[in-house]
């Protein structure tokens, strides 16, 4: 078996799953929100007491390389409807500005214009800049596979370069430096 398939995924109080037999859709309902996936017709979902296990019918490929999966996307569902998910991304350079206004991220970055960008409803924007340390963006939101493909998203808009490090990193990101060209005699 799938050494992450075979871990059931504890469910805590205050979080309920769901699974539709009919369209094989798994239902995570919790305090933060309602979460939805479809999985594979021949996946079956055991549900004792507070916990799930996802049961997968053969041994072939196919089966076990969806069987982690599967468990895992049922486990990233009940952690976004109990606690959620944030990340902060940071704008590294002389000028770098980002505000946020409702939904919609504006971003100067660099470029001769500023960049517009529309984050999607389900998630919360905020930008935060304090005098002495460099403007951060905060999203929250419940769906993991969302809020990463959005912060990759915005963090494509300028990619750190390696010699001064300018550009939009995660917060605590390493980013490896390279050496300028040496000063001629």
């Amino acid at each position: 078996m799938s050494r992450i398939g075979r871990n059931p995924v504890q469910v805590p109080k205050g979080v309920t799953i769901t699974f539709n037999e009919g369209d094989h859709k798994v239902s995570v309902k919790g305090p933060k929100g309602e979460l939805h996936q479809t999985i594979d017709p021949d996946f079956t979902i055991k549900q004792e007491n507070d916990e799930v296990t996802v049961m997968r019918p053969s041994e072939q490929k196919r089966h076990k390389a969806m069987h982690g999966l599967y468990r895992s996307l049922i486990a990233n569902m009940v952690t976004g409807v109990n606690t959620g998910y944030r990340h902060q991304l940071e704008l590294v350079g002389v000028g770098f500005k980002a505000t946020a206004q409702g939904n919609v991220l504006e971003l100067s970055v660099g470029y001769s214009h500023n960049i517009f960008f529309a984050v999607p409803s389900e998630l919360k924007v905020q930008a935060v800049t304090e005098k002495g340390t460099n403007p951060t963006i905060i999203l929250e939101g419940i769906d993991k596979q969302l809020i990463g493909h959005v912060a990759a998203k915005i963090k494509s808009l300028r990619k750190v370069e390696p010699y001064k490090g300018k550009g939009i990193r995660f917060t605590g990101e390493f980013v490896r430096r390279k050496a300028g060209k040496a000063a001629s005699k």
